[in-house]
């Protein structure tokens, strides 16, 4: 049986990314990772309506929030302020250090128990905020390391089916695929009514108007 687990934030990447799973697998397993960030509470509540629309064979949530006693982001450290948006090629401050390497560690340890051969993340490298562990070459060398790392009675490997999309294509796909957008959340501010100007905000709005789709989710400005 083709299982796959997919690392669900709540956010609009992962949301498309449990959509292909689904779509690829006969089971789908979704792990939520709460790591103290600012707006856990709406991504939390996102996932679990996620969860309900496409019912996985089973779910974890689970916390890695010492990140937050590690900082050195503005999502986890409230003593860092969220920068609006500005276009820049420089690494922003929303970077949390290695994140997604704690995330595929807890999943490579659930795919062991339950079988599961495939790992689906929701990274985007060719048009996203420029996070190094977003790169393709970070998760070829993780394959690796799960392939050292692990029994190997059966092959595990993480897979990233939009990570050469941009943010409009990733729409596009949703649309293909049914997709719900309003149970997912970017903003990296807000829980409540989304910012509408920091990074995530702003090429989210983007994305759905080049995509000629109206994004279904409140914003407090809307900056295009």
């Amino acid at each position: 049986m083709k299982r796959a687990i997919i690392l669900a934030s709540g956010g609009l990447d992962s949301l498309v990314t449990t959509a292909i799973a689904a779509s690829e697998n006969e089971e789908i397993y979704l792990l939520h990772v709460n790591y103290g960030q600012r707006t856990e509470k709406k991504e939390l509540e996102c996932f679990e309506k996620i969860c309900a629309h496409y019912k996985p064979a089973g779910v974890l949530k689970t916390s890695i929030d010492y990140l937050t006693k590690i900082g050195g982001s503005s999502l986890t450290d409230s003593g860092m302020e969220i920068k609006d948006f500005t276009g820049t090629t420089e690494i922003p401050n929303t970077y949390v250090p290695f994140r997604n390497a704690h995330l595929l560690c807890i999943a490579t340890s659930w795919a062991e128990v339950i079988g599961a051969q495939s790992i689906y993340i929701g990274a985007v490298e060719e048009d996203s905020s420029g996070y190094p562990d977003c790169r393709e070459s970070f998760f070829e060398s993780f394959n690796k390391t799960i392939a050292l790392g692990t029994k190997n009675s059966f092959t595990i490997e993480v897979k990233t089916p939009v990570i050469h999309m941009n943010k409009a294509e990733i729409i596009s796909k949703g649309i293909e695929l049914e997709v719900p957008f309003e149970y997912s959340w970017s903003c990296y501010r807000s829980d409540t009514e989304a910012c509408g100007t920091c990074d995530s905000c702003v090429l989210r709005l983007r994305a759905f108007k080049k995509a000629g789709v109206t994004d279904p989710i409140p914003y407090r400005r809307k900056t295009l």
